[in-house]
C-alpha cells in the first residue's frame, strides 16, 4: 500500500489548444498510452458526497486500486496493487480486498458493502517533464462524451501554480474550472440517470 499527497492543477482545453500543447511540450503520437479507470460509489453517490472517490485503474496490464480523499494540500491518495484477476473480482462483485481502504471508507460513515461499479473512463496520455513538475495531456472518453484536458503535477504547490498559469498565458489558453476526472464521469452519470 501507497499513500501520496498529490499536487496538481488542471485545466479543460479544446481539442485546437490540445494540439497546441503537444507541439509545444514535443509529444509525439507514441508518447500516448491507455489507460482505463473504473470508478465505484454508492447508488446515493455516498463517497462522492464526501469529495471523495474509489477507482480501479488498468494501464500496460497492471491495476491498482486508489481512495482519493480531499487533504490540505490537495489529495490523499491511498493505493493498492491489485492482480488482473482481483480487479476482474472487485469489477463483478464490488468487493474491496484490502482493509486500509475498506476502513478509509468506513471512516466516511460509507458502509464498503454498498459499493457498486458505475462505469469506466478511458484516457489516452502523454507526460512529459516540464520545468520543476510533470505536464500531463489527457483524451478523455466516458458515457458517451470526450473531453481534453492539461495536468500539471509539482512538488510545490506555489511553485507549480505559477509554472502552469504562465503555461497557460504564454499559449493563450484560458482558465477554466475544472473538475477532476472522476467528478466529470459522475456528474455525467448523475444527469444520466436523472433523464
Amino acid at each position: 500500500m501507497s499513500k501520496n499527497i498529490e499536487i496538481e492543477f488542471k485545466n479543460m482545453i479544446t481539442k485546437d489548444e490540445f494540439s497546441t500543447l503537444r507541439k509545444f511540450l514535443g509529444i509525439n503520437e507514441q508518447d500516448f498510452t491507455e489507460q482505463v479507470n473504473h470508478y465505484f460509489d454508492t447508488p446515493e453517490f455516498s463517497l462522492k458526497s464526501h469529495a471523495s472517490a474509489l477507482r480501479i485503474r488498468r494501464k500496460n496490464e497492471s491495476f491498482e486500486m486508489t481512495l482519493k480523499q480531499p487533504h490540505p494540500e490537495g489529495l490523499l491518495e491511498t493505493t493498492e496493487n491489485l492482480t488482473e484477476s482481483e480487479a476482474q473480482q472487485v469489477l463483478k462483485k464490488g468487493k474491496i480486498p484490502f482493509e486500509q481502504i475498506k476502513k478509509a471508507i468506513e471512516e466516511l460513515g460509507v458502509n464498503p458493502d454498498n459499493l457498486q461499479y458505475f462505469g469506466s473512463l478511458s484516457t489516452t496520455r502523454a507526460e512529459k517533464n516540464y520545468l520543476n513538475g510533470l505536464a500531463v495531456l489527457d483524451h478523455s472518453r466516458y458515457l458517451k462524451k470526450e473531453d481534453f484536458e492539461i495536468e500539471y503535477e509539482a512538488g510545490n504547490r506555489e511553485e507549480g501554480e505559477t509554472i502552469f498559469l504562465n503555461l497557460l498565458k504564454q499559449l493563450n489558453i484560458p482558465v477554466r474550472k475544472t473538475e477532476n476526472k472522476i467528478k466529470r464521469f459522475y456528474n455525467e452519470k448523475y444527469r444520466q440517470q436523472k433523464e
